[in-house]
C-alpha cells in the first residue's frame, strides 16, 4: 500500500495498492484519509505528509504479518442484547459488483436528476433486484429482507412503492442502457432474436387495467398479465414488455420489436418464435428491410395437401447426403436415431404492401430420436388418463395438451339410443391420429441458409423457456400482489433486470454450476458480526465460493474480516 496525494491547495490523502484484474494491472483506494486540513485539526499534526506515510507503514506492517492473530472477548455469563442484528447477508456482494459494472447507479442518477423526488432510487433498485435472486417476495418482505445485508438501506417502505411508479415510467429508458452498457461486460449476438409470451397470475378475481382474464397455461382461474420477452442468441434477455392478459399474443410482437429497433439500435436480425407467434403478419412484417425470421409450424394445422407432403415418408435426405430416403423403412438402431432426416418445400408469394417478394421455405425435420421421445410423452399422458377415468367427476373440457383429451364419453348406444350410463374409455381414434406426427418437426424461413443451420438456429430457442422458468421459479416472479398498472411493470422490470445479473454472473462463472447452486450458495454466505472486532464468516467454503470470490476480485472467507477491511470490500464491490 502507498500513499496518493492530490494537488490541489488543500489535497486530499488516499491509501492505495496495486491489483490485477483481468490480467491487467490497476490500483484501487483502500481508503480515504481526507483533506490536509482535515488530518491535521482530527490528530493535531502539522506535518500531514509524515503523519500519513507512518500510518501507511503501520497498515502494511499489519498486513505483511502472516501470523496476525486476534483474541476476542466473550463471557458466558452474558446474554446478547435485545434487538442487536448478528448475522448478515455478503451473497449480494457478488451481485452489487455486476449491478455496479453494468453502471446502473448512474442510470438512477440521471433519472433523479429529470425528476422531483429525494430519495434513494439507487439504492432501492438494488434492493429489489438483490432481493428478487436471494429472498424472492412481496415488497414489503424485501424491504425486511434488505436489512439482512451487510450494507443497511438508505430507505424506508414507502419509498419503496413510490420508486415503482418511477421505474415503470423509464422502463425504455433502463431497459435500453442495460442492453449497452452489458455489451462491455459480456459479449451480446444480435444477430439472432428470440421471442416468446408467456402469464403471469394474481392473488385476486378481480379484473382491473393489465389484470384480466386471458388464455392461462396454468389453468388457473384468476386474472393474468401476458410477458413478451427478446432475448439474444448469447441467451441474454434483451427486452419485455406487459401486455393486458386478455390480448392476442400475437400481437405483442410488432411493437416490442419497434421499440428494440428505435432504443436499441439495431435493425438487421432474424427474429426466431415459435408457432404461437408464427402469424402471416408478423412474418410479413420481418420479411421487409433487413429483418428475416425463423418460425415454428404446426404440422397439425396445416391444410391437407401441405400435411400430407409433411408425413410423406418418401423423398427425404439426411445432414450431408444427396441420397434419398424413405423413412418409413428406417431401423430403430442407435446409428439412425443419432441421425435428422428432412426435407424442405420453397413456396413463393408477394408482399403487395412493400411490392416485394414474399418468399418463404418450409422445412420439415423427421428424428426417430424425437420420435421415441414424444411416444415417451404420450405413455405417460395416457397412465394419466386411465387413473383420471377412476373418477369420472374430475373429468372436464381441457386444453389441447392435457391428458385427459385421450378419454372420451359416449352417452348412446351404438344404435344411436340414448344410453342408462355415460360410456367412458380411451379415444383410441384421437391417440391414432396424434401418433402420425411423432418424430416430425417444421420450421418456416425467409432466409436461404442450409436446412441443418436453420434447424439449429430455431433449437437454441430452449435459451428462452429456461429464462421464462427462473422467473417464474427461482425468482417465483407470481403469483402478483401489486394492484396498480404502473407497479405491476416495474415489479417486471426488477425481475428482467434480476434476470439479466443472474445470467451475466452464471456467465462469468463459466457455466459450470446450476441456477439452484448458484442462488444457494448466495444466500447461504453470512456473516457473524463480533461487535467492533469485525466479521466471521458462517458459512462453508466450496469450490463455488473460491469461483465467486476470484470472479469479484475480493474475498469475505478470511477467518476473521475487520470492519475495515469489510468497508474496503464494500468499495471494491462498487467498483471504487
Amino acid at each position: 500500500m502507498r500513499l496518493m496525494k492530490g494537488r490541489s491547495k488543500d489535497p486530499t490523502y488516499h491509501v492505495i495498492r496495486d491489483v490485477r484484474r483481468d490480467g491487467k494491472r490497476s490500483t484501487e483506494i483502500v481508503e480515504n484519509l481526507g483533506h490536509e486540513s482535515e488530518i491535521k485539526l482530527k490528530y493535531g499534526v502539522s506535518n500531514a505528509d509524515q503523519w500519513a506515510e507512518e500510518y501507511i507503514d503501520k497498515l502494511n506492517a499489519q498486513e505483511s504479518s502472516k501470523d496476525h492473530k486476534v483474541l476476542i472477548p466473550f463471557q458466558t455469563d452474558r446474554i446478547i442484547d435485545h434487538d442487536e442484528q448478528l448475522s448478515f447477508n455478503a451473497g449480494y456482494l457478488f451481485l452489487q459488483k455486476i449491478y455496479h459494472d453494468l453502471g446502473l447507479p448512474s442510470v438512477c442518477r440521471k433519472i433523479q436528476k429529470t425528476s422531483s423526488f429525494e430519495y434513494d432510487l439507487d439504492g432501492i433498485l438494488s434492493r429489489l433486484i438483490y432481493g428478487r435472486v436471494l429472498y424472492p417476495s412481496s415488497k414489503l418482505s424485501c424491504y425486511e429482507q434488505s436489512k439482512g445485508l451487510l450494507e443497511q438501506p438508505s430507505f424506508e417502505l414507502h419509498h419503496v412503492y413510490r420508486a415503482l411508479s418511477v421505474l415503470s415510467d423509464h422502463s425504455d429508458q433502463i431497459q435500453a442502457e442495460l442492453y449497452k452498457r452489458s455489451r462491455k461486460l459480456v459479449k451480446r449476438s444480435t444477430g439472432v432474436l428470440f421471442y416468446d409470451c408467456t402469464n403471469y397470475f394474481f392473488e385476486t378475481e378481480q379484473e382491473s387495467g393489465l389484470r384480466q382474464y386471458g388464455p392461462s397455461k396454468e389453468h388457473r382461474p384468476s386474472p393474468i398479465v401476458q410477458m413478451g420477452l427478446f432475448m439474444d442468441k448469447s441467451g441474454f434477455p434483451l427486452a419485455f414488455c406487459i401486455n393486458s392478459g386478455n390480448q392476442n399474443e400475437q400481437l405483442s410482437l410488432k411493437p416490442l420489436e419497434l421499440q428494440i429497433m428505435k432504443d436499441f439500435e439495431l435493425s438487421k436480425f432474424v427474429v426466431c418464435t415459435d408457432a404461437g407467434l408464427s402469424s402471416e403478419a408478423n412474418r410479413r412484417f420481418n420479411n421487409y428491410g433487413q429483418r428475416s425470421f425463423i418460425t415454428t409450424q404446426s404440422i397439425k394445422s396445416m391444410k391437407k395437401d401441405r400435411q400430407d407432403w409433411c408425413l410423406d415418408p418418401k423423398g427425404w435426405k439426411c445432414y450431408g447426403s444427396s441420397e434419398l430416403i424413405d423413412i418409413s423403412t428406417l431401423e430403430d438402431t442407435e446409428e439412425n436415431r443419432a441421425k435428422t432426416f428432412y426435407k424442405q418445400m420453397y413456396i413463393e408469394a408477394w408482399d403487395e404492401e412493400h411490392d416485394i417478394a414474399f418468399d418463404q421455405t418450409l422445412i420439415v425435420t423427421y428424428s426417430l430420436k424425437y420420435k421415441a421421445y414424444q411416444q415417451q410423452i404420450r405413455q405417460r399422458q395416457l397412465q394419466r388418463a386411465v387413473k383420471y377415468m377412476e373418477s369420472p367427476s374430475s373429468i372436464k373440457t381441457t386444453s389441447p395438451n392435457d391428458a385427459k383429451r385421450f378419454i372420451k364419453s359416449t352417452a348412446v348406444t351404438a344404435d344411436g339410443e340414448i344410453a342408462e350410463k355415460t360410456h367412458i374409455q380411451l379415444d383410441e381414434d384421437l391417440i391414432a391420429r396424434e401418433t402420425r406426427y411423432d418424430g416430425f418437426y417444421a420450421v418456416c424461413t425467409n432466409l436461404d441458409d442450409g436446412p441443418q443451420e436453420i434447424v439449429r438456429i430455431n433449437h437454441d430457442r430452449w435459451e428462452i423457456e429456461e429464462s421464462f422458468r427462473i422467473m417464474k421459479s427461482e425468482f417465483e416472479a407470481r403469483p402478483v400482489f401489486l394492484q396498480r398498472d404502473d407497479r405491476i411493470k416495474a415489479h417486471f422490470l426488477t425481475c428482467f433486470m434480476a434476470l439479466m445479473l443472474f445470467k451475466i454472473l452464471k456467465k462469468q462463472l463459466g457455466e459450470k454450476y446450476t441456477n439452484d447452486e448458484i442462488i444457494k450458495t448466495l444466500k447461504g454466505m453470512q456473516m457473524r458480526k463480533v461487535g467492533k472486532d469485525g466479521y466471521i464468516p458462517a458459512y462453508t467454503r466450496t469450490e463455488l465460493t473460491d469461483a465467486l470470490h476470484e470472479n469479484a476480485g475480493f474475498r469475505t472467507d478470511y477467518e476473521l474480516i475487520t470492519s475495515k477491511s469489510m468497508a474496503g470490500i464494500y468499495r471494491r464491490s462498487k467498483g471504487i
